[in-house]
């Protein structure tokens, strides 16, 4: 009997481990499917064009990839032409893409502003990840834009501040005779952090400015500067139909290529110009304290000569010069312009921040950098315009380099990369009220936020090893100028509450049209004179 009962368990034993195998089979097909599921594809892609089409609007592409995360989630693909784009729009997944992912998403396609603007990939900004873009990022991190190098500028940044708050201080006293009993006066505020931004970096950069001098060339030198310049920040930020559909490469549909070489052609000539000077200079035997050199004489004594991965010295110098002066002049401007808006829309904000400078530094002496430290708010304010208008609410387009998995999604080699840094920063469970501008914010819920690119919540810079390695460059010129304006002039919405806020998108979201508004001084004549 015992016998029996034995192979009878021994036998319902057997058949219970079969059963159990199209179950595992099962399991396992799951399994397998999960790790070669593809993040899901937005809806209304057309043949050939892919979703193109979907940024035809009015809407800047920032806007309109975060309507369609809103229905496809945090991650989702898009079909550029024939190539594939991930879109990301929550912290959790940009940690996981540019921390365990970082190596794999750190080099850029190659599109056609990279061959026609970026001096085929000279500007290690836009180039590729590979040797030469890690010997000349070493280079533009420490020995370019430095703490050491940034605490050098300082008397820079002082002297343009100064000359530059003289020259407005000037315009009001030309002017207010013409204005009502006020004493207010209507400036362009957009055109002035221009050419505050433009002169610092300059000087910075060659040691020269360009903007108020006596000069009529030099002025105008300056206005070609700047529109070149302009010029060139939109266009990096055009996806042109070479880029999506290789072979329809030859065909300049738009005109786009044919305004890349032209004006590529423009900054060469005068970047080449700044770069004969200073050579010029230095073979005359000119010395200059190495504390005093400006980023081209640095430059020049690291790589006059050399050549790197196939670029010659001179085309190094004059890519890297350009990175550093559209990224230090136009993203400042850009967000210096954005502050005076918000601050124009909310009052109670401006008012606060001018009670701040009052008790930290008074009305009797202008603001020093040193003061910087203490004005909590004001360095609030910058971060929470920072959070709402990011420079470049796409961060820079990325390439996956291997194939890897990302959010529990697989991802192919070749497949592009947009971070979508506005919809990451504007996420209703991260941010509460996240549309409004509440600067109070970083001295509570979010006092520990930096923009550093360790908090992946807030990535105005990006993160990892494509971040910008001039945060500290960028950070002091805002934060300094907007200070010192601020001390120094009461200012006035000329159409209360009417503030224009629209955007033009190309690598940097810029105001699209003048900002115009009516200042007054605040302080003691001797505050506006020039020390």
């Amino acid at each position: 009997m015992d016998l029996v009962l034995s192979s009878l368990q021994n036998a319902t034993t057997i058949i219970a481990l079969f059963s159990l195998i199209p179950l595992c089979l099962f399991l396992l097909s799951l399994s397998k499917d999960s790790k070669n599921k593809e993040a899901p594809i937005a809806k209304g892609a057309w043949p050939i064009l892919g979703h193109l089409s979907i940024f035809s609007g009015k809407q800047p592409p920032h806007r309109v990839l975060g309507t369609l995360a809103d229905k496809y989630g945090p991650i989702f693909t898009i079909k550029l032409g024939s190539k594939h784009a991930i879109v990301l729009n929550n912290w959790e997944l940009a940690k996981e893409c540019f921390t365990k992912n970082d190596m794999i998403v750190s080099s850029r396609p190659n599109l056609d502003s990279t061959e026609h603007l970026a001096y085929k990939g000279a500007m290690f900004a836009f180039g590729p990840y590979n040797p030469y873009w890690r010997e000349i990022r070493k280079i533009a991190t420490l020995e370019i834009l430095s703490n050491r190098r940034v605490e050098q500028q300082q008397h820079v940044r002082v002297s343009e501040v100064q000359t530059s708050i003289k020259e407005l201080f000037d315009v009001w006293s030309s002017k207010k005779n013409e204005s009502c009993s006020s004493n207010y006066v209507l400036v362009d505020l957009k055109q002035w952090f221009t050419h505050l931004t433009f002169n610092m970096v300059l000087r910075i950069i060659v040691g020269k400015r360009y903007f108020g001098t006596t000069s009529i060339v030099e002025e105008e030198e300056a206005q070609r500067s700047v529109k070149a310049m302009e010029e060139m920040m939109h266009l990096l930020g055009i996806i042109t139909i070479g880029d999506v559909i290789p072979w329809l490469k030859w065909f300049d549909f738009n005109g786009h290529v044919k305004a890349m070489k032209e004006t590529s052609k423009k900054l060469d000539k005068i970047v080449g110009e700044w770069l004969k000077e200073c050579r010029h200079k230095r073979n005359l035997g000119e010395k200059v304290d190495e504390h005093n050199q400006n980023i081209m004489e640095v430059l020049l004594s690291l790589l006059d000569g050399t050549t790197i991965e196939g670029f010659d010295s001179d085309t190094i110098i004059k890519a890297t010069i350009l990175v550093i002066f559209g990224g230090g002049s136009e993203t400042s401007s850009v967000t210096l312009t954005w502050v005076a808006c918000m601050l124009l829309k909310n009052p109670i904000v401006m008012e606060k921040a001018k009670e701040e400078l009052d008790s930290q530094v008074g009305k009797e002496r202008c603001v020093r950098e040193s003061d910087i430290s203490n004005l909590v708010y004001l360095q609030a304010i910058v971060k929470e315009t920072l959070r709402l208008y990011p420079p470049g609410p796409l961060s820079g387009s990325r390439e996956f380099s291997e194939n890897c998995t990302l959010g529990g999604y697989k991802i192919s080699k070749g497949t592009r990369l947009i971070t979508n840094l506005w919809k990451i920063h504007t996420d209703p469970n991260v941010w509460s009220d996240p549309l409004e501008f509440k600067p109070e914010r970083f001295l509570t819920t979010h006092k520990d936020v930096d923009v550093r690119g360790n908090h992946f919540e807030l990535l105005p810079f990006g993160s990892g090893r494509r971040m910008c390695p001039g945060i500290s460059f960028g950070l002091q010129m805002v934060l300094f100028t907007l200070a010192r304006f601020l001390h120094s002039f009461e200012i006035s919405n000329p159409t209360p509450n009417l503030v224009d806020m629209s955007e033009s998108f190309g690598l940097t979201n810029t105001k699209t049209t003048p900002l115009e508004i009516l200042i007054k001084p605040r302080l003691s004549l001797n505050c506006y004179e020039i020390m």
